[in-house]
């Protein structure tokens, strides 16, 4: 069984609060590009904070950054039968 790269992705996004291309995620961790987008598509609390143009300038890149909930975020209530 391989292991996720969620976790590490997670964690170096969140020590990076302007964000990073999945470029820079793969170059810090070491993991295949495709492996990164797979993950980081499959990551609820990861989103595109914005967009920037390559070093050609001809194409864009996605910032991608995740929600960091705060300490004090109260939890759900579990729902009430009918």
């Amino acid at each position: 069984m391989r292991k996720s790269s969620q976790t590490a992705v997670r964690e170096l996004l969140r020590e990076t609060p302007d964000g990073l291309t999945v470029t820079e995620l793969s170059e810090k961790t070491g993991v295949h590009v495709n492996s990164i987008q797979r993950c980081i598509k499959n990551m609820p609390d990861a989103y595109i904070d914005r967009w920037s143009t390559t070093s050609r300038k001809k194409y864009y890149s996605a910032i991608w950054c995740v929600v960091v909930p705060p300490a004090n975020c109260p939890k759900p209530e579990p729902r009430k039968p009918k």
